[in-house]
C-alpha cells in the first residue's frame, strides 16, 4: 500500500491513547480528501513545497474549508502525518538496556531517513516555535509515545539491576533524543546505525549501576 494511502487510512481510525483526539468533522468525505491530498503532496514534493492552495486544489475543496478546520498548513500536515509517525512505536525487550536503546533509535532513524518523515518533522518543529497549539500537538502525537517507550526500557533496566536506581529518567531521555533532533535539524552528520551505536555506548557509561 502506498505510504500516502496508509497515512490517511490510519489517520481516520480511532486514536490510540498516545494520540491527541481529533474533533469529529461535519463532512467526513472532504476531511478524508484533504488528508489524502496533504499526504500525497508531502510524499511528492516535501514539506517546504506544500501550500494550502495546493492541498485544496488536490482535494477538490475551497481553501476556506481547510481554514475552517485547521489553522495553518502545519496543522493539516500534522494530522495527516501523525498517525503514521506514532503507529507501532516499538518497545524492544531484549533483556539488555544497551540493545533495547540501540533498537529503538534504529527504528526512529529509519522513519526519519527513509520516508517523508524527516522533512515533515523538520518543518513541523520550525512551525511549532511560533504556534503553541501546534507545539503541544507535536509533543503529544510524535514525542510522547517515544519518550514513554524509552521510559519503559530504562525502568526495566533499573528493575534488572543494570542501571542506577536513583536515575533522573526524564533527564536521561532528554540526553538520548537531544542529539537526534540536533542532527536532524542541522544535518551536519547522518542519522545512521553507527551514530545509534556510538550514542548508546556513550550514554550507557553514565547510567550503569
Amino acid at each position: 500500500m502506498p505510504m500516502s494511502q496508509l497515512l490517511v487510512k490510519t489517520a481516520t481510525q480511532t486514536p490510540s491513547p498516545c494520540k491527541a483526539s481529533i474533533p469529529r468533522r461535519r463532512n467526513e468525505r472532504s476531511h478524508k480528501a484533504i488528508l489524502q491530498a496533504a499526504a500525497e503532496l508531502l510524499e511528492e514534493k516535501g514539506y517546504g513545497e506544500i501550500c494550502i492552495e495546493a492541498i485544496a486544489a488536490r482535494a477538490g475543496v475551497g481553501k476556506q474549508t481547510i481554514y475552517r478546520w485547521w489553522s495553518c498548513k502545519a496543522a493539516v500536515i500534522m494530522e495527516a502525518y501523525a498517525a503514521k509517525a506514532t503507529q507501532d512505536v516499538p518497545t524492544p525487550d531484549t533483556g539488555s538496556v544497551r540493545e533495547d536503546l540501540y533498537q529503538i533509535l534504529r527504528q526512529l532513524f529509519t522513519v526519519l531517513t527513509t520516508t517523508t518523515a524527516g522533512t515533515a518533522v523538520t518543518g513541523l518543529i520550525a512551525e511549532a516555535q511560533i504556534d503553541p497549539n501546534l507545539a503541544e500537538a507535536f509533543r503529544e502525537q510524535f514525542i510522547r509515545c517515544r519518550r514513554a517507550a524509552t521510559h519503559t526500557i530504562l525502568e526495566r533496566g533499573i528493575v534488572r539491576g543494570e542501571l542506577r536506581p536513583n536515575l533522573n529518567l526524564e533527564l536521561v531521555i532528554d540526553a538520548i533524543y537531544g542529539p537526534v533532533w540536533y542532527r536532524l535539524l542541522l544535518k551536519h552528520a547522518p542519522l545512521d546505525d553507527t551514530f545509534a551505536e556510538e550514542l548508546v555506548n556513550f550514554l550507557i557509561c553514565g547510567i550503569l549501576a
